[in-house]
């Protein structure tokens, strides 16, 4: 039986999954890498790391599945985005990948921004406003701080196209990945010359573009022997991680809203246009499938309650390692025994600075109404709560677009939470529904691209949906609607009054 395999790099690992001609799980692995810090803001990484943990995932999936590698077919990439790669003429690396979330670039992005204009910016590439994280920003910064590596680079690379190359010999890339580097125009897809002559560099430098989910070509002779895969292995075009994501779990038409809570609370909505926010708060991406496009949302989200867990939950963590309970499903116990509203505690979970619609990286997270009756199980679903009205506000600036929220999917860690995810539910006023590809969503999604480009399935659209099944639903609880309509309102309040106390901060 012929079997796909999908390839999910992550910030911090690489998981592998291998999926047969039914969309069944076969086998998956997951390789984990440690970051380089070296100080404050700077976040880089070895290619030759990538690499190991690239072939390590590869081999220990096909163990774990027990299938031949001439079995495989086709191969597609779910990838991370915004972290850049310098190569030489010859596609080797110049230095150390510089990752997403990498911030040295603050003052290349704010200039960037000051002399472009925030709405020119948002009209063209369909992000907010510029930003550390953006590659143009990365690059603005490498020509002032390391002239000699910038002016030695033949080829400014992501890395989905890094390993896209390494694998076949092409560098492309496709939109999903690029529409966060702001070099890339939504409305034309293509390049944007402006920003181009600004970091002064040409678009003979960049990737050829093509649509995610494309067949680049055959695997090279030398790269099957190197990653362990046959040699007729057809290698694609995946997608960004979030919109493999959102494919993974059925979210491919209008009306589905996916949420990721993992370290991140992100949030997918398809549209079958481009849809630019008027107020300049939420950003638009292209997604996963050619000519669709996606209201795609990012803050604090699951990191709030594993600070929570680390810094309150010794004795849990000390359970759990011996042979305890989960530390987590003890959290989730104490949350579920606690009433809704958490007898008044409120929280703003901004450990990291907030994201769209209301954005600001100097947020930080506040507990307000504590009392003397408050105890650590009322800080426990004060976050929840406190994290549920960050998609809250989500859900609701997706609306004003005109874009449809008639359900929820639920994929990552905080899907594994049933108090969590009635929570959602009950404060969205919409049923929420846990799917059974959670844990492997990204792979199957990069594989969905794949075995279509195969001709293993006929339809993106189609395969997600029939794939995509749901493991528990969560009707939502209507005599909760008012408080959580509430404590939304007080939230916006909060975040208004508190912006300018989180900047002097």
């Amino acid at each position: 039986m012929a079997h796909v395999i999908g390839i999910d790099i992550g910030t911090t690992a690489i998981k592998a999954a291998i999926f047969d001609a039914d969309g069944r799980l076969s086998g998956s692995h997951t390789q984990e890498y440690d970051l380089l810090t070296p100080s404050s803001g700077i976040v880089e990484l070895d290619a030759p790391t990538y690499v190991a943990a690239f072939k390590a995932a590869v081999a220990g999936a096909i163990q774990d599945a027990g299938v031949d590698r001439d079995a495989i077919v086709s191969l597609g990439i779910s990838a991370q985005g915004e972290t850049l790669f310098l190569l030489d003429d010859t596609g080797e690396p110049l230095r150390n990948a510089i990752v997403w979330m990498d911030t040295r670039a603050n003052a290349q992005a704010e200039r960037i921004e000051a002399q472009l204009g925030r709405e020119l910016i948002h009209r063209t590439t369909g992000q907010v406003g510029m930003s550390a994280l953006w590659p143009a920003s990365k690059i603005l910064w490498l020509k002032e701080n390391e002239p000699e590596a910038f002016a030695a680079t033949a080829k400014f690379a992501l890395i989905e196209d890094y390993f896209i190359q390494l694998l076949t010999g092409q560098l492309v890339s496709e939109d999903s990945l690029l529409c966060s580097t702001m070099l890339w125009d939504i409305n034309t897809r293509r390049y944007w010359p402006q920003m181009l002559d600004l970091l002064g560099i040409a678009e003979a430098q960049l990737p050829e573009i093509r649509q995610p989910g494309s067949a680049v070509g055959r695997i090279t002779a030398e790269a099957a022997a190197a990653f362990g895969l046959g040699p007729d292995t057809l290698i694609c075009l995946g997608a960004l991680d979030q919109a493999c994501g959102a494919i993974g779990v059925g979210n491919v038409r209008p009306g589905i809203f996916s949420e990721s809570t993992g370290a991140a609370l992100t949030s997918v909505a398809m549209a079958d246009r481009p849809v630019i926010d008027p107020s300049g708060q939420m950003p638009c991406f292209a997604s996963g499938l050619p000519g669709m496009y996606m209201i795609h949302a990012f803050s604090t989200g699951g990191m709030a309650i594993r600070w929570f867990r680390d810094t309150f939950c010794a004795a849990e963590m000390a359970q759990e390692a011996a042979g305890g309970p989960n530390a987590y499903a003890a959290i989730d116990a104490a949350v579920a025994r606690t009433p809704p509203g958490a007898d008044g505690l409120r929280v703003l979970p901004h450990l990291q600075g907030s994201g769209p619609p209301d954005s600001d990286s100097h947020a930080k997270a506040v507990f307000l109404n504590v009392t003397l009756a408050h105890g650590k199980d009322h800080f426990a679903r004060g976050i929840m709560e406190g994290v549920t009205m960050v998609l809250l506000r989500m859900i609701e600036a997706t609306r004003a677009l005109g874009v449809e929220v008639d359900e929820i999917r639920a994929l990552s860690g905080g899907a594994k939470s049933p108090v969590w995810c009635q929570i959602k539910a009950d404060a969205a006023g919409l049923s929420l529904r846990t799917m059974k590809t959670t844990d492997y969503a990204a792979c199957l999604g990069a594989a969905i691209l794949a075995g279509v480009a195969a001709k293993i399935w006929t339809s993106v659209e189609d395969t997600a949906t029939r794939l995509a099944e749901a493991e528990r639903t969560y009707a939502p609880d209507p005599a909760r609607k008012d408080l959580y309509t509430s404590m939304l309102a007080e939230y916006r309040q909060l975040t208004a009054e508190l912006t300018p106390v989180f900047r002097r901060g």
